[in-house]
């Protein structure tokens, strides 16, 4: 617009100096030079990273007064030059208002309070002075100018009509009518802009149904649609004026609420809010005569002036919704600080994680297994990681991840050939042990070619005695996925010579039946169990019952997490047939390993 203003004004004010009005042209020219200046200045100050709402207002009206002005500068160089008519200039006046109105209908169409004024103003001074001429074809000129005003004027009702419609697809879900994650994101900006000048505090409410995956498999998206739109109902009719509900996809809400002077009435009320979202969600749905029932898990995120990243308060919000389904869902979690450290040491464990095997930062540790003389009769293989940022990670925390990310299958593959070098390498060199025990995680087990790697490993580094002597150790969780498949990877293993232990026995999902059909030839007694064992009733007992299992079922015994002197006593007066633990010996390398057995033995 400027541009439109300031280049052909030039031409204006050489038309004027032909005419012989040189001097109301310059002035006029000097007028629109000032008002495309302060057009500039509206354009250098729009910031819309840091505009408030009411900021962003004061700035709109200011540009409302300027484009009155700049239409209104057009207007009066028509009514300077339509007078002209012995040089020509009235038809000049003419052609410039026709194409001002042009630029008014093409440019102002956004914005209702600028093109319904001005347009049918602009075209209005045309109409009348057409009228003016007092002869007939300034009659019909007349005419022709009101239709031509009313098309323009239609022309930027349809765009701006157009642009209404493009923008409610641009930032509304189609499935709900609720605001989308784009309209989210950016309402969510202007409100931690306008918290900047005050005092006060709102929040974040992460919606995520409970199992919504289950409803959609079992009854299909349809249903699963219609479920999602009878949510959005319960969730806009059940929320505060002033709170804001959006979808940000699938099966996950995000509410923003009103602001609160301090920051515990801002708890407050989010928890209270969050309480009755999770009652109302709970009621019965009906889609297609199905009856639903779902929870759902939510993540508060409380926000104030200090904050500045949008993006990071949902991702917070995110890590306390995972929170509340980790506690076990239908629940409410606030964000800490402290889950964030936690994310994101997470995070950067699972980073590094991925080049912890090819800078060889990960090596195998080996905890001697005794019998009830505490000869050393075995071993379990144990992994370890040290890196240059982190130090030393425990394998609870590392594993898990692995597990998460799948490369717990690589990883594994590394354990195994490791441990496979390390027993072949110990007989070699005299050592003979009973029984050498490898931790194999379900995720690994489960893996398409895990056990063709098993088959070479054992046909390539070991001979049939040694591999006679491998003990996979797995947990309780096998049984949590598909059993009968677990049972017949285990069956072909066992084939091989290779037996299975029962690690962390008592603690997660096992029952006698899933460990009759199981082929196990060892319990591990978890050391929650064991511990104080010597004076824990609750403990000693749980110890005795697994004992009579293992005796009834013909299986063999290992107490592991063993510290004390006492603890052992009395697990050896029980019976129990192979110990582990600290109070033996703790976690110790290759090399220590092979010197430790020679002095149990007497070298």
């Amino acid at each position: 617009m400027v541009l439109l203003s300031v280049i052909p004004g030039l031409g204006y004010i050489f038309l004027g100096w032909l005419a012989g009005i040189y001097w109301p042209a310059v002035i006029w020219y000097l007028l629109n030079v000032g008002a495309s200046l302060w057009g500039i200045q509206l354009y250098r100050q729009f910031d819309q990273e840091n505009m408030g709402r009411e900021e962003l207002a004061r700035w709109i009206r200011r540009v409302v007064a300027f484009s009155y002005v700049f239409f209104a500068l057009w207007a009066l160089i028509f009514f300077l030059y339509s007078r002209e008519s012995a040089s020509g200039l009235d038809r000049i006046a003419v052609f410039t208002q026709i194409g001002a109105t042009t630029v008014a209908a093409s440019f102002l169409y956004p914005d209702p309070r600028l093109f319904r004024p001005i347009i049918p103003l602009m075209m209005l001074v045309l109409v009348i002075h057409f009228f003016g001429i007092g002869e007939w074809y300034g009659y019909v000129l007349s005419i022709f100018a009101a239709i031509l005003g009313g098309v323009l004027y239609y022309a930027a009702s349809s765009s701006y009509r157009l642009l209404l419609a493009t923008h409610r697809q641009a930032t509304h879900d189609l499935l709900t009518d609720l605001h989308n994650r784009q309209y989210f994101i950016e309402k969510l900006r202007l409100m931690m802009i306008d918290l900047r000048h005050t005092e006060a505090h709102s929040f974040l409410l992460l919606i995520d149904l409970d199992h919504f995956k289950t409803v959609n498999d079992s009854l299909g998206h349809d249903v699963g649609d219609s479920l999602l739109q009878q949510v959005a109902v319960r969730l806009q009719d059940q929320l505060p004026e002033h709170c804001s509900l959006a979808r940000l996809g699938g099966d996950e809400f995000i509410v923003i609420g009103t602001r609160y002077e301090t920051e515990d009435e801002c708890r407050g009320q989010a928890r209270q809010l969050a309480q009755q979202l999770l009652v109302i969600l709970k009621q019965t749905y009906v889609v297609d005569s199905h009856h639903i029932y779902i929870s759902a898990s939510i993540g508060v995120r409380l926000f104030s002036s200090r904050d500045r990243d949008s993006t990071s308060l949902v991702r917070e919000a995110d890590i306390a919704m995972y929170e509340a389904k980790a506690a076990g869902r239908d629940g409410v979690f606030l964000f800490t600080q402290e889950m964030s450290v936690r994310v994101e040491q997470h995070l950067q464990i699972e980073r590094l994680l991925h080049f912890a095997l090819q800078r060889q930062e990960l090596r195998l540790h080996y905890q001697p297994l005794v019998d009830e003389k505490k000869n050393i009769i075995g071993a379990e293989c144990l992994v370890r990681w040290r890196n240059d940022t982190l130090g030393e990670v425990s394998p609870e925390q590392f594993i898990p991840i692995a597990e998460q990310t799948g490369l717990i299958v690589d990883l594994g593959q590394y354990i195994l050939e490791t441990a496979c070098d390390t027993l072949r390498s110990w007989s070699e060199q005299g050592i003979e042990l009973q029984q050498f025990s490898i931790n194999i995680s379900v995720r690994q087990m489960m893996h398409s070619r895990f056990v063709e790697q098993v088959k070479q490993l054992c046909l390539h580094r070991l001979t049939p005695e040694l591999v006679n002597k491998l003990v996979f150790e797995v947990t309780e969780t096998v049984i949590s996925d598909e059993v009968a498949r677990v049972i017949s990877i285990m069956e072909e293993l066992q084939q091989l010579g290779i037996r299975f232990s029962m690690d962390d026995f008592g603690t997660g999902y096992s029952s006698l039946s899933y460990l009759k059909q199981l082929p196990v030839s060892e319990l591990k007694i978890d050391r929650s169990f064991v511990r104080n064992v010597d004076r824990n009733t609750e403990n000693l007992a749980m110890v005795k019952t697994i004992l009579n299992i293992a005796k009834f079922m013909e299986l063999t015994v290992v107490a592991e997490g063993i510290e004390e002197e006492e603890e052992f006593e009395v697990l050896q007066q029980m019976n129990c047939h192979r110990f582990q633990g600290y109070y033996f010996c703790h976690p110790i390398s290759f090399e220590e390993f092979r010197r430790c057995y020679h002095e149990y033995a007497g070298s």
